[in-house]
């Protein structure tokens, strides 16, 4: 049975990174952009990850470019613009696809886990999909779904 923790994936540095290391945390997993009317949200889940982090979150961004071309820059730009403008200290990772045929092995484990209401598509940027402590795909949250929101749910599992 594959697992959350079977997974690799490019950090922004160009270093494979093991979703294993990340074993025994709640994962809050996000595709993200850099110009999208969502991209303020880089400022709550920076907050819930500092708050949270020390009882057990990691929030992994993962930065895609197939919503509006909003996230055209490379690994250094991108970097640079979430540090600079959201202090941004949570893993970020590099640019992926999240749906077709070069969609990531993460991003196809996600959604078959856990569909959206349209079905199992990524449908925009900032979607959300929460993880417990053993690797199970618990929820998944459209855009609209502020990263306050989720101290809750993310409470409960730590």
């Amino acid at each position: 049975m594959t697992s959350i923790y079977d997974f690799t994936a490019k950090t922004l540095a160009g270093k494979n990174a093991s979703l294993g290391d990340y074993k025994g945390q709640v994962l809050l997993i996000v595709n993200t952009a850099s110009k999208c009317g969502f991209t303020p949200q880089y400022e709550g889940l920076e907050k819930l990850y500092e708050a949270l982090h020390p009882k057990g979150l990691s929030v992994l961004g993962f930065p895609c470019n197939q919503f509006g071309a909003q996230e055209p820059g490379g690994a250094d730009e991108i970097g640079q613009f979430c540090q600079v403008n959201y202090g941004v200290s949570f893993p970020m990772f590099a640019k992926i696809d999240v749906n077709g045929a070069d969609a990531h092995p993460l991003y196809k484990f996600l959604k078959h886990e856990k569909k959206g209401l349209l079905g199992g598509r990524i449908n925009w940027n900032f979607t959300k999909f929460l993880v417990d402590r053993a690797g199970q795909v618990v929820a998944r949250y459209a855009p609209v779904k502020k990263p306050q929101a989720l101290e809750e749910p993310i409470a409960k599992l730590l």
